[in-house]
């Protein structure tokens, strides 16, 4: 049976959905999956818990690592050099690699007696390195999915760690195109995009307009990190204020940066006006969407969100920024809006826009006979359809995990018939 380690910072977590998904999928199809998580998880059941934690690790596996480390020098020497005399990273950089290092050979003890075949790394952070050294010390090949932020924000050893995959996964055709540009010595043949999905409602109608036809209200959903930046929707929520247009706005999501936002919003004065929700549970989020007039994105650095993908599968109007894979999904004026990044006056100046639309569309009964609320009506359900089937057709979580599963088994299949206890460093210990 294919064996597969697979791995991620932290399994099971509640914002990263797909990662539980792939691992079904891929066991569905008859592999065998080792989920395993760097930290230990904060939450999760018994059937969700990953088999290896390696921060987790017991004493007698450290001695294993030692041992390894030892016996595969040869194999990790390469690894060291790029640590210590490659690239452009700071000290401290270097000297958490190393640390990352020793955490890849734990990983390789843990590992070492499951005949895993192949190990995949969800994310191009620090994990991968551990999945990297540990591939290296079991004689198997490693490969990794790429999102956002490991990409574009954090990207240290990433030229190693392309250079050493078999292959990268990653989210979005911008990714695809900004890897073989920034990478030119990586096989481009390698990097392949699987993209991620949710499920689309058979939904024929948004839901009944809000009584009150002069509110705007705002939604956000993400964690509350500075990457999300989430202080730029509550600066432009000031602005909305200060225009005298009636709004409301949740967001929703936990995170280091709650302290900050809390203290922007009281020194704003917005306290009636922006609610931080904290972690809404999956099952409310249906409720959350439908009370949203838009659905506002506001990152520095994405992939391409899953928190658009439910929004538009939900036939929601969302406004985002025009980066990365985003305008992959959100077409401006035909699945939803973009603003240019950074730009307040350009965001603003989108919501003043859309609201406009929102109340010609929920004008009185009169408004039917004039040619601008029509007009308005239109352009709002013409985008709400393109949405909802833009998620359908291209984001479909059912398609493209099977689309994933595809690609991923057809890539490891040839090499799965090596045997890992024919590892020289395997048969010394």
């Amino acid at each position: 049976m294919l064996t597969v380690a697979y791995l991620a910072n932290e399994f099971p977590s509640p914002v990263e959905p797909y990662v539980g998904e792939e691992i079904a999928e891929l066991r569905r199809r008859g592999a065998r999956i080792i989920p395993g998580s760097v930290r230990k998880p904060r939450n999760f059941s018994r059937a969700d818990a990953p088999e290896i934690v390696i921060c987790g690790a017991s004493a007698l596996t450290v001695v294993h690592a030692c041992l390894m480390c030892l016996w595969g020098f040869p194999l990790l020497a390469p690894l060291f050099f790029r640590i210590m005399f490659g690239g452009k990273e700071t000290p401290w950089q270097r000297l958490k690699a190393l640390a990352h290092t020793f955490l890849g050979a734990c990983y390789a003890a843990q590992l070492k007696r499951l005949a895993v075949d192949h190990i995949h790394v969800h994310h191009g952070y620090f994990g991968s390195w551990i999945g990297l050294t540990a591939a290296r010390l079991l004689g198997v090949e490693f490969s990794m999915t790429l999102h956002g932020s490991d990409l574009l924000l954090h990207r240290a050893y990433l030229d190693f760690k392309l250079r050493s995959c078999s292959f990268c996964l990653t989210v979005s055709e911008f990714n695809r195109r900004y890897i073989t540009e920034s990478y030119p010595g990586i096989d481009s043949a390698k990097i392949l995009v699987a993209r991620l999905g949710v499920d689309a409602p058979n939904l024929l109608a948004p839901p009944p307009a809000k009584g009150n036809s002069s509110s705007l209200t705002l939604v956000a959903v993400g964690r509350l990190h500075s990457v999300k930046n989430h202080a730029f929707l509550v600066r432009a929520c000031a602005h909305l204020r200060a225009l005298d247009v009636a709004f409301e706005c949740f967001i929703a999501g936990e995170g280091p940066e709650r302290g900050r936002l809390e203290s922007l919003i009281r020194s704003a004065g917005l306290e009636g006006r922006i609610t931080l929700l904290g972690q809404v549970k999956r099952e409310q989020m249906d409720s959350l969407y439908d009370r949203a007039d838009v659905v506002a994105l506001t990152s520095v650095s994405e992939g391409i969100p899953l928190v658009l993908m439910e929004a538009m599968a939900r036939r929601r109007i969302v406004l985002a920024p025009a980066i990365t894979g985003i305008p992959e999904l959100v077409v401006r004026g035909r699945t939803g809006f973009l603003y240019q990044a950074g730009s307040m006056s350009d965001f603003v100046d989108r919501l003043l826009f859309i609201h406009s639309l929102l109340r010609a569309r929920r004008g009185p009964a009169l408004n039917r006979f004039d040619p601008y609320a029509r007009s308005a009506a239109r352009v709002l359900d013409w985008i709400r359809h393109g949405a909802q089937t833009q998620v359908r057709h291209n984001f479909n979580r059912a398609r493209n995990l099977d689309s994933f599963a595809e690609m991923f088994l057809r890539r490891i299949a040839p090499r799965s018939a090596s045997v890992a206890d024919e590892n020289l460093v395997l048969q010394q210990i």
